[in-house]
């Protein structure tokens, strides 16, 4: 990321006053194939050129409400808290400014603001956050990066951070937890490497980074549900997938669960990868900004009004079987949307409900909710509140995808809620 974001103050001031002026509008517009392939790369992507967006007669989402952050910038990223139990109240945080902020949704509606942590560097502009939890205490953790390069792991109870890790040369541009071994934190950033960090141990684990690692900024990362895998995107217009599940790199990961460096001579023996398992610049021709996993797809996404589902290899073929250095993709659906050709716009998705939703230039959200009996079909909704006019810039569901929250350039919050009858 430039080093040219607004920064400023924060308070927060609440704006309840727009009551339910929303309208949810539902297109039956068909997804189509990428723009972005040339036509020497297209004859690598075989697959399903076109999937059909089925109409919905039920808006997706109903808006609840929205609040503004007085610090006046852009707000980055938001991330809810899915570890909480079902019986807790659902918790999200923002990224944005020098701020992290931490705000608990009401059953009844609303938001209201629990913690707000203030970086010691007021020139800090933070761009992501993660959650995680203590293993010790269980208490939640929240990390939180951005502008100078440095992680913050946050224990929110007290309302201070508990790990600082200074190793990205310059910005850091999205952090993820592990999905199963909550001490393992991965960072990406602009000096081109992607980190892996021990939390619990406060030691760096892996650098992937070096002869055929990225060669732009490290814009997007993300964990498979199974953790062994990771895939990365970048300035360079390339995704990059890197497999853990080796018997060395495992055995380096149960090291640094009982690492000490005040008890050991030497410093921790750090892994770094030069080359990864796949890479591919055949889905995008533009900076590659936001990155997911879908099962054994994956999920991308440029500055070409368009998120591509695709898969390494052929159709039939498991990643075991793609061959080195065969940079072919598969194409399995395109989910085309107007009016966002900037960069650093991230969509949101929740993989246990299977619904994707990405804002545009304009305060509008699309949402698609896809159906698994039928892999050809996405129902997609369009959301638009008449005082959302800002960019924005990433969305995350609650972990029951019941509640959609989206954060914006003009540092405003926005809630909005399934119907019932709707309900996923």
């Amino acid at each position: 990321m430039s080093s040219d974001k607004v920064k400023n103050g924060n308070e927060h001031d609440s704006d309840d006053s727009c009551g339910d002026e929303s309208a949810s509008f539902t297109t039956n517009s068909t997804t189509s194939q990428s723009k972005s392939p040339t036509s020497s790369t297209r004859s690598k992507r075989r697959g399903r050129r076109s999937t059909k967006s089925k109409p919905k007669t039920v808006a997706a989402y109903k808006y609840d409400t929205h609040a503004k952050e007085n610090h006046g910038a852009s707000i980055f990223g938001v991330a809810f808290n899915t570890l909480l139990g079902k019986d807790e109240p659902q918790m999200f945080a923002t990224a944005g400014s020098n701020r992290c902020t931490v705000y608990e949704c009401p059953r009844k509606g609303g938001l209201q603001l629990v913690h707000c942590y203030a970086d010691p560097d007021p020139d800090e502009v933070f761009y992501t956050c993660a959650w995680s939890y203590d293993l010790k205490s269980s208490a939640p953790l929240l990390a939180a990066a951005g502008y100078r390069g440095v992680v913050r792991v946050i224990d929110i109870e007290q309302n201070e951070a508990v790990g600082n890790y200074v190793g990205h040369g310059q910005a850091i541009n999205e952090l993820k937890f592990h999905p199963h071994k909550l001490q393992l934190l991965l960072s990406g950033s602009k000096d081109h490497a992607i980190r892996l960090w021990n939390i619990q141990t406060h030691v760096c684990i892996a650098i992937f980074g070096g002869v055929e690692a990225h060669r732009d900024e490290v814009l997007s990362i993300d964990f498979n549900m199974k953790g062994d895998r990771i895939v990365s995107s970048g300035m360079d217009h390339s995704l990059k997938l890197w497999c853990l599940d080796s018997p060395d790199f495992q055995h380096k990961v149960e090291l640094s669960n009982t690492f000490s460096q005040e008890k050991s001579t030497m410093p921790f023996p750090t892994v770094t990868r030069h080359f990864p398992d796949f890479s591919t610049r055949d889905i995008h021709r533009n900076y590659v900004d936001c990155v997911q996993w879908f099962g054994n797809f994956v999920l991308s996404k440029s500055c070409e009004n368009a998120i591509i589902c695709w898969k390494p290899g052929q159709l039939h073929q498991s990643f075991e079987q793609v061959k080195p250095n065969d940079s072919s993709c598969t194409l399995i659906a395109t989910f085309s949307y107007d009016e966002c050709e900037i960069w650093f716009v991230r969509f949101g998705f929740n993989p246990w409900h299977k619904v994707i939703a990405l804002g545009n230039q304009h305060g509008k959200v699309y949402v698609w909710e896809l159906d698994p009996s039928d892999p050809e079909g996405a129902h997609m909704t369009t959301l638009h509140n008449q005082r959302s006019v800002s960019t924005v810039r990433q969305i995350a569901f609650s972990r029951d995808a019941s509640i959609l929250v989206y954060v914006c350039d003009d540092a405003t919050v926005w809630r909005w809620n399934r119907p019932q009858a709707a309900a996923i």
